[in-house]
């Protein structure tokens, strides 16, 4: 899988993984931060899929810090990552902690030493980018004010696009299923400087203060670890992104399709996804031009910008083919929330689990739209 030349990034390749955590501790937080450390490595070196870790600080800033990590393949890490036991091993860090930036990188190459015989291999191609970083975030409000909730989220100002000299916003989309939000932000540059820029912003400061009467998990702006630890929690990454290439077709639409996966099944249900996004993306009839698979835990949310109406080709929207993979995704995905039975062959099986999984759409704002409420989904 992802040798298709349309996949430009995926965690299921089977390559090693590399992860940078770069630490600016506060003033003499030193030995608190190493018995943190102490206290985090001894958990996670249990963790299926770890390899080890270094702990270096830096020769021209003692109070700069690196922590490397090394993983057999992508979803073992992510599924810790995204884990309340991972929330709760890195908690003692936060206190001594000025500024922390994740980065995660698959191996590609390497010189010398002896690999482990547990490690995975290495990344078996180059993947060609196209400059955009993808991430989205997941979190529900009470059940009753949706409406409310979408207007909140339909009725203000984006805010300015463009973040520094090699920074800029260039989408975001929100969708609602039930009770459900996702907002996905597509960016040119540092991902983090253009959440904190967002988050800085009156307008978008407003909204989210306008929200939290509505949220079912408790959240306090003023206080920096309620706020972390509510978007560590409704953070959802990318796990794989195709695209076909070339000129985006004029009648393109964005939507979005939500997965929820029996307990412990939604990385598979996410492979799935992308192993048929992969055979669509070669397929130059399909409907689907572009499309970027999120997920955490059992929630798995599929962006896809589609040419024309996705009922057209119910199947290749939900991103199944043949019977076969229709009775695996049947197996994987929880069909109790979506309100649907299985199994699905396809036809009408198909057009009613499109219906049930499609999101609502309520803003999508690309870069340079400054209109308030800017594009209230009409097939919302």
């Amino acid at each position: 899988m992802t040798t298709s030349p349309y996949t430009s990034q995926s965690a299921f390749d089977g390559s090693r993984m590399r992860v940078l955590l770069l630490v600016d501790l506060h003033e003499g937080a030193e030995q608190q931060f190493l018995d943190a450390y102490e206290h985090m490595r001894d958990r996670v070196a249990s963790v299926p899929g770890h390899l080890g870790d270094q702990l270096c600080q830096s020769l021209e800033n003692p109070s700069q810090w690196l922590i490397t990590s090394e993983w057999a393949t992508a979803p073992p890490y992510l599924a810790w990552v995204n884990s309340e036991e991972h929330l709760e091993t890195v908690r003692p860090l936060q206190s001594c902690v000025r500024a922390l930036r994740s980065m995660r990188y698959g191996i590609v190459r390497e010189t010398g030493g002896v690999r482990p015989e547990k490690a995975g291999g290495l990344q078996t191609a180059v993947r060609v980018g196209d400059g955009v970083i993808r991430h989205a975030l997941t979190f529900t409000v009470k059940p009753g004010s949706e409406s409310k909730v979408a207007e909140i989220l339909a009725g203000y100002a984006p805010p300015e696009a463009r973040v520094d000299d090699t920074t800029r916003l260039r989408r975001t989309t929100l969708f609602m299923h039930g009770n459900r939000v996702v907002r996905t932000v597509e960016v040119e540059g540092d991902l983090m400087a253009a959440l904190r820029h967002v988050s800085r912003q009156p307008e978008v400061r407003a909204v989210e203060e306008a929200l939290n009467p509505h949220l079912e998990q408790h959240r306090d702006l003023a206080d920096p670890e309620s706020a972390r630890t509510f978007f560590i929690r409704a953070a959802m990454p990318p796990v794989h992104h195709v695209a076909r290439g070339g000129p985006e077709p004029d009648d393109i639409k964005r939507h979005a399709l939500y997965y929820p996966a029996r307990k412990g099944c939604g990385m598979a249900l996410a492979r799935l996804l992308s192993q048929q996004d992969e055979t669509a993306a070669a397929d130059p009839a399909g409907p689907v031009h572009r499309s970027t698979v999120f997920q955490r835990e059992d929630i798995v949310v599929r962006l896809i910008d589609v040419r024309g109406d996705p009922e057209t080709d119910p199947v290749m929207a939900l991103g199944i083919q043949g019977p076969r993979k229709a009775a695996v995704l049947a197996r994987l995905l929880d069909t109790d929330a979506l309100g649907v039975a299985g199994p699905f062959s396809g036809g009408r099986e198909a057009t009613r689990l499109l219906t049930h999984a499609d999101m609502a759409l309520i803003t999508d704002r690309r870069a340079g739209d400054r209109r308030a409420g800017n594009r209230r989904a009409a097939q919302s």
